[in-house]
Parts: structure tokens; sequence; C-alpha cells
């Protein structure tokens, strides 16, 4: 009989082993990545708008200013949401409310209607917000 801290029937195989296993940790890692990875392009929501070509300064981040999209059929968009011309002119409301009146950016589609970006406009302008910034894109 030896002097072990084990019973008499244990052998130097049936000892414990004191490693974790790290298989499944690595394996639902895996697919917590695979999850993210498909769902982060449905998470972004983006108005697809095909903006004019033209030459123009960088656009100052820092600023608050409210997106406001105008797309080819006429639908507006308030930073990505869309809306109609009531919400529209409810969200302008709130916007002017503000102590500090938040720039306007307007990305309107190449084919939208000029009625439509001036109905943006002097609807803005009437309640008191007239800092507006065209986006487009650089011509290649």
């Amino acid at each position: 009989m030896s002097m072990s801290s084990g019973t008499q029937f244990e052998t130097e195989e049936d000892s414990l082993v004191n490693d974790i296993n790290m298989t499944p940790f690595i394996d639902v890692m895996l697919v917590l990545l695979i999850v993210f990875m498909v769902t982060l392009p449905v998470v972004n929501h983006a108005v697809k708008v095909n903006l004019p070509k033209a030459s123009a300064a960088q656009v100052d981040k820092n600023v608050h200013s409210e997106d406001i999209s105008i797309l080819q059929n006429g639908e507006i968009a308030w930073n990505k949401q869309p809306v109609d011309d009531i919400t529209f002119r409810q969200k302008l409301e709130e916007a002017a409310k503000l102590p500090q009146a938040p720039g306007l950016r307007i990305y309107a589609d190449q084919g939208a209607q000029y009625g439509r970006v001036a109905f943006v406009m002097t609807t803005a302008q009437s309640l008191g917000l007239n800092k507006f910034e065209f986006v487009v894109d650089n011509p290649k």
C-alpha cells in the first residue's frame, strides 16, 4: 500500500484533472461572434438617397444638427426615420423650442422634386430654423 493521497484503487490515469475545458467556452464565443456579424448590417438603418455631385466643404460633425432626407418619391425622413408631413412639422416645432436651435442637414435625392425641398425649407424657416446644410457627394 502506498502513502499517496488517493485511494488504494486509484491509478495514475484515474487521478483528477485540474484543467478547465475551454472548448465549450470557445464554441459559445464563436456562435455569438457569428450572430453579431449577421445582425449588424440589419441594425444599421440608412436612408438610400442618390445625392447630387458637387464640390463642397467638409461638414463639421461637432455642431448639433438634425438630418432631413428627401427621397426621390417625395417622402421625408427625420434622422433616418420616415415621417409624414404633420409629424415632420411637429419635429421642427420641437427643434425650434430648443435653447440652441439646431442646424438642418438636408439630404435631397438628385431626383427629388424642387417643391418638396422648398416645402422643407419654408416650413423650417416659418418656425425660426434657418441654418441649412445641403449634403452632396464629391464628384469623382
